[in-house]
């Protein structure tokens, strides 16, 4: 099968500027506090279902597959850029990284317990979006969450240099409603949609609002129990 342009372009793109990536947003974490929430929010649901290991797809550097092995979740990154992996496993060394695109996972039906996708379904055109939500739900298990991060917005920012490198990458932005309606649609039932303003202030400004969906493969159907008033 032809690889898409868009992924090529994105590979080339993130391999160029690997490094100052890693140096960039190294620590852009420590001053998120609300990020932090949601990912040890995402952490502790993954952690208490046992469903299986945790993929972090779109991982880039690995900084947030750090993160939730320091919160305990047994977790691993998938990257599409083997310069961005190279900087993951220079900064983390005992964390497992392997490359692949979420398009199509090398990973079992049913395998996962969660998938991160933390700012990284922003470079999938919008209609390849389903094929990519239908691909996380078979390889998550039953019971496992999915837990997405992206800009919100309507229309998409093109960029050609950066860090003074020639590049060429699309940011699709997002409405987290539309996204929750394809979670859905691929059979991912979401568990809560999430929106912040965006930061102007500090070494991390951001150009829009941020959205988080979390969602959860249903599990096998089960008798029904009786609901508290």
């Amino acid at each position: 099968m032809t690889e898409p342009d868009f992924l090529r372009t994105t590979r080339a793109s993130y391999d160029a500027m690997a490094a100052d990536v890693a140096e960039r947003w190294r620590d852009e974490l420590a001053a998120k506090p609300l990020d932090r929430a949601l990912l040890a929010g995402f952490a502790e649901l993954v952690t208490a279902s046992g469903a299986g290991p945790v993929a972090d797809i779109g991982c880039g550097t690995g900084r947030v597959t750090a993160h939730l092995h320091a919160l305990g979740v047994d977790v691993f990154g998938v990257d599409l850029s083997p310069g961005m992996l190279a900087a993951a496993r220079r900064a983390h060394p005992g964390l497992r990284f392997e490359e692949g695109s979420m398009l199509a996972l090398d990973l079992p039906d049913g395998g996962l317990g969660g998938i991160l996708a933390w700012y990284s379904i922003i470079h999938i055109p919008w209609e390849r979006l389903p094929e990519v939500f239908t691909e996380f739900h078979r390889v998550l298990a039953p019971g496992g969450h999915v837990l997405l991060g992206f800009q919100v917005g309507d229309e998409p920012l093109h960029l050609e240099e950066a860090f003074g490198h020639a590049i060429s990458l699309d940011f699709h932005r997002r409405r987290p409603d539309r996204v929750a309606e394809l979670l859905d649609q691929a059979g991912l039932t979401v568990r809560a949609r999430t929106l912040r303003e965006r930061d102007e202030d500090g070494d991390f400004p951001e150009r829009t609002p941020q959205g988080f969906v979390l969602a959860r493969k249903p599990v096998a159907a089960a008798p029904p129990r009786p609901v508290s008033p």
